[in-house]
């Protein structure tokens, strides 16, 4: 089968200025780029000069926990609607494989984020992804994950044998194709793991030349995981532990979610891109990804201290811890910069819809009772389960400044969820990047590398992430001047994706969908 697009404006990834030409498909590869191309083909398409780019990579999801779900197209054809072709996955620590199938811990495998259905093996997970698959997966092995099949949540230091027991998993999966392995310090049971087995779980990955990717213990200005009184700001100790793991290991390091929580963390940016230059100028590996959106998803819990969900509902009541915990919140909020109306419920529960996209704020004034009132109500109501969206990860500035940054590249970080509010950034975050780059007067081939090659760089990715002969046939056509992003609807469908392909297959064809399983688990090599 030959797909002939004709009469396109090429970026092909690399950030060279683009050309006029056409792009010749065969099957699930790309044979030639470029010029006019007068060669038989079964379709041809005239894109009327529209942007034909490389299939956009995302470089931080989490979608390998829904490819085998019953209805797992609803939580692919989103990002396919953004362009989105392949997603580098297992960040954050957790990963779908890298367990015993019948692990007594299968509810914590995901960390409480994500539900495992089918744990174990990465060769058993590559087996059942075969064929079934909407987008590329690029797998790493979760370090969380692994930790949680063998003890759940249990905060014990890890024995030198089961250290041992830990890195056969991670050699099982790295010699099976994975690209390498994950950290989220934020999270159980990651957060437990002490130096040694954080280091060999590196130096294992760093054997195989994979990359390692660190959610750090800090994305704020202070935290709950760092001493409260401390010389360096806790996102600049979060930086600091990832930077000495790569040093120390010898792995690649992508710090995930370049992110600065709370207008009050706003002024470190300056020196956490300090970081990364001094470290790209001594020749270390190392780079970090970001969003177009100036929030993201968050658990309801986030300002609610661990000593007070520690109480019992008596003790709790007490005016004293209630007073305790008022001081404690409000301390939170004023040195982060972060405030009630900063925070937009997504999801309490199924028999409260009425909280959904409203800010704490707004509720607690339209009940007549304070902020903190409000807050506790829906956590209890949420049974400490809901979720919101937290505002003030990023200003304008922000946002530009890492755009334009040579080591950052973009991601959504983001799924679709089963019920509440829908993340903006799982329905319309590379178009975003388009419009943002367009305001910023960014040239289009630097952001189309960014979303493409730079990433498939970094990750080493093979024959993908170019517009070249003999690469895969993921391609996206764009048209610049129709894109469209709705902040006013999270779930909008972005306007000005044009075509997809995916490994050949055409799954949107003239702005519609046509849906199809053309992804599949991309390998190392």
């Amino acid at each position: 089968m030959k797909t002939l697009l004709k009469n396109g404006t090429i970026y092909d990834g690399s950030g060279a200025q683009p050309t006029r030409g056409d792009v010749l498909i065969e099957d699930d590869r790309i044979v030639a780029v470029g010029g006019e191309i007068d060669e038989a083909a079964d379709r041809v398409v005239d894109v009327g000069g529209r942007a034909v780019c490389p299939g956009l990579i995302d470089a931080h999801s989490h979608n390998d926990f829904f490819y085998d779900r019953p209805d797992a197209e609803k939580f692919f054809r989103p990002f396919l609607e953004q362009g989105i072709t392949t997603q580098i996955t297992g960040n954050c620590s957790f990963s779908p494989f890298g367990s015993d199938e019948d692990t007594p811990y299968r509810d914590k495998l995901g960390g409480g984020l994500f539900d495992s259905l089918h744990p174990g093996s990465f060769a058993s997970f590559k087996e059942r992804a075969k064929g079934n698959l909407y987008v590329n997966l690029v797998p790493l092995i979760g370090q969380g994950t692994v930790r949680a099949g063998m003890t759940g949540y249990d905060p014990t230091p890890y024995t030198s044998e089961q250290i041992e027991r830990e890195l056969g998993y991670v050699r099982e999966a790295m010699e099976g194709g994975a690209f390498g392995g994950s950290f989220g310090f934020m999270y159980e049971p990651d957060r437990y793991a002490k130096s040694d087995e954080i280091l060999a779980f590196a130096k294992e990955i760093a054997k195989y030349d994979g990359i390692i990717t660190i959610h750090p213990r800090a994305c704020s200005i202070v935290s709950a995981d760092y001493p409260l009184l401390t010389k360096k700001s806790h996102l600049e100790l979060g930086l600091d532990e990832a930077v000495d793991i790569m040093h120390r290991s010898g792995c690649r390091l992508e710090y995930s979610h370049l992110i600065f929580t709370g207008q009050r963390s706003w002024k470190l940016l300056d020196k956490m891109l300090a970081v990364f230059r001094a470290e790209t100028a001594a020749g270390n590996p190392i780079a970090f990804d970001n969003y177009a959106f100036h929030y993201g998803a968050s658990v309801i819990t986030v300002v609610f201290p661990e000593w007070y969900a520690a109480l019992s509902k008596e003790e709790a009541a007490k005016p004293i811890n209630r007073f305790k915990l008022s001081l404690t919140i409000l301390m939170y909020r004023k040195v982060l910069g972060i405030d009630w109306d900063d925070m937009v419920v997504a999801y309490i529960s199924d028999e409260h819809p009425e909280y959904e996209g409203r800010t704490v704020a707004a509720l607690a004034a339209e009940a007549g009772v304070k902020e903190l009132d409000m807050y506790l109500k829906l956590v209890e109501l949420s049974e400490r389960a809901g979720s919101i969206y937290l505002g003030k990860y990023y200003n304008a500035e922000i946002v530009r400044r890492l755009m334009e940054d040579e080591l950052s590249v973009f991601m959504t970080d983001a799924w679709v969820e089963e019920k509440g509010l829908q993340n903006i950034a799982a329905f319309q975050t590379f178009p975003q990047f388009f419009l943002l780059a367009k305001r910023y007067g960014i040239p289009t081939e630097r952001i189309v590398r960014k979303m493409t090659g730079a990433t498939a760089d970094r990750y080493r990715i093979p024959e993908r992430g170019y517009l070249r002969p003999g690469c895969k046939a993921d391609v996206t056509v764009l048209d610049l001047d129709a894109l469209s992003v709705d902040e006013s609807r999270p779930d909008a469908r972005p306007g000005g994706i044009v075509h997809v392909f995916v490994n050949g297959r055409a799954v949107i064809e003239d702005g519609v969908y046509r849906g199809g399983t053309a992804g599949e688990v991309v390998l190392k090599k």
